[in-house]
């Protein structure tokens, strides 16, 4: 969802550009924002604040130096929320793992022995 604000009036020389894709509950075709999300909205829109990974304001300059993209992507940082992995330490259970494997081999492979061998 994208809402722009437009005003001839605004001394101000940046334009605001806020994602409140995180706030919003998907239902059924409509997207739903509670009003505790909209009271964010507006407040980050009345004070003009940045906030990390939510609203930027940005110079007018520095979005036609973008070729005037208008896309919240390009000035909104979106939050990381990938898992993060700790590769130490699946690099260690990929080792245990490993070992139980051949652990298992080994011991299969004396079973066959012994079922060849009778």
């Amino acid at each position: 969802m994208n809402i722009l604000v437009l005003s001839k009036h605004k001394a101000d020389t940046r334009t605001q550009f806020i994602d409140a894709s995180g706030l919003f509950k998907k239902a059924t075709n409509n997207n739903l924002l509670a009003d505790e999300h909209i009271d964010k909205i507006m407040q980050v829109f009345d004070n003009k604040e940045n906030v990390t990974h939510f609203a930027e304001c940005i110079e007018h300059g520095a979005i036609a130096e973008n070729d005037y993209n208008l896309s919240v992507s390009a000035y909104v940082e979106p939050k990381d929320t990938r898992e993060k992995i700790d590769i130490t330490k699946l690099n260690a259970e990929l080792k245990t793992t490993v070992a139980k494997i051949d652990r298992k081999r080994s011991d299969i492979d004396a079973i066959m022995a012994e079922i060849g061998g009778a």
